[in-house]
């Protein structure tokens, strides 16, 4: 047996042998990250630029796409190259950095989503006290303790993960460093301090997920006593993208980290992480995109001031 200090990278997994094949894997992930890059990077913007978005609920929406673009960025570049130039490999550091990161940006997206149900909580159930409770220095550290939150528990999860002992092939059942995959390409006598750290990090998912769900289950009952359909209709499109989004990343997130990594790979754990590391960043912008009129009303105002500016710009003649 040798220790992962000896080890100089691994091989993460590659899509196929056939050379065409690598080609569509790469133009496929190119065009996912194409849409969630163009996506999170016109709503950070234009959360940015407009002064009526400059809200509690739009701050934990600007934060939430700069995190989908940040954590879509950690995985799927690095795979995209490894498609197009048939090199399958990553140094230790590279891996250990891009484990780092996904757990970190992983767990501060069930912060934000949480603080965001916390928001609609508050606007809906208690608005005469919304500008109280959800006032620039509350939201400020709740972003704040997130990100602390996040590190800690990425560096602390990270650093157990490392310190196990390498031994067998060195070769990833996956297109990233992921915990699962990893896990079982170490000696399996000394899991105790990683089981923990996923121990610890369920409970605080699980918390996550109750206080989202006692959030919604007081928003729903509100909303019911609403009068007025056009009331009614405001709120569940206000609030029902938040919900599918947060679903499709906690349930693929639970289902991943309850399965025991000691079983053997199959298709279901390649898909599963790929799934809810990929999918949401990319069908976030859509969503609130799509079912947001803020968010639609700043859009044209920005392609409006973009076609003013052209139209005002004196051509020039030769």
């Amino acid at each position: 047996m040798a220790n992962f200090t000896m080890v100089r990278g691994f091989l993460l997994m590659g899509f196929s042998k056939t050379w065409e094949l690598q080609v569509l894997h790469a133009m496929l992930f190119l065009l996912i990250y194409l849409v969630a890059l163009m996506g999170n990077l016109l709503i950070f913007t234009l959360i940015s630029l407009d002064g009526h978005l400059h809200n509690p609920m739009y701050f934990f929406l600007k934060n939430l796409s700069f995190l989908d673009f940040c954590l879509i960025s950690t995985t799927v570049p690095k795979s995209i190259v490894n498609s197009l130039s048939c090199s399958h490999s990553i140094s230790s550091l590279g891996c250990m950095l891009q484990f780092f990161l996904v757990i970190l940006f992983s767990g501060l997206e069930i912060f934000l989503l949480t603080a965001t149900s916390y928001d609609h909580y508050v606007a809906i159930c208690q608005p005469l006290h919304y500008d109280v409770i959800m006032n620039k220095g509350n939201c400020l550290r709740m972003a704040v303790v997130s990100w602390i939150t996040g590190g800690l528990f990425g560096v602390l999860y990270s650093a157990n993960t490392f310190s196990l002992t390498f031994c067998g092939s060195n070769e990833i059942h996956q297109f990233f460093c992921y915990t699962s995959s990893l896990l079982r390409i170490f000696c399996s006598d000394s899991y105790i301090a990683v089981h923990v750290t996923v121990a610890i990090r369920i409970i605080i998912g699980t918390l996550c997920c109750i206080s989202i769900a006692i959030s919604y289950g007081h928003i729903f009952s509100t909303v019911l006593k609403i009068q007025t359909t056009e009331g009614r209709s405001k709120v569940f499109s206000t609030c029902l993208p938040h919900l599918v989004v947060l679903l499709i990343f906690i349930t693929t997130a639970f289902m991943d980290y309850l399965k025991p990594p000691w079983d053997s790979a199959s298709i279901l754990d390649l898909l599963l992480p790929v799934f809810y590391i990929v999918v949401p960043p990319t069908l976030n912008p859509v969503i609130y995109s799509l079912r947001n009129k803020d968010i639609q009303i700043s859009v044209k105002k920005l392609m409006s001031r973009k076609y003013f500016s052209e139209r005002l710009i004196p051509k020039s003649f030769p």
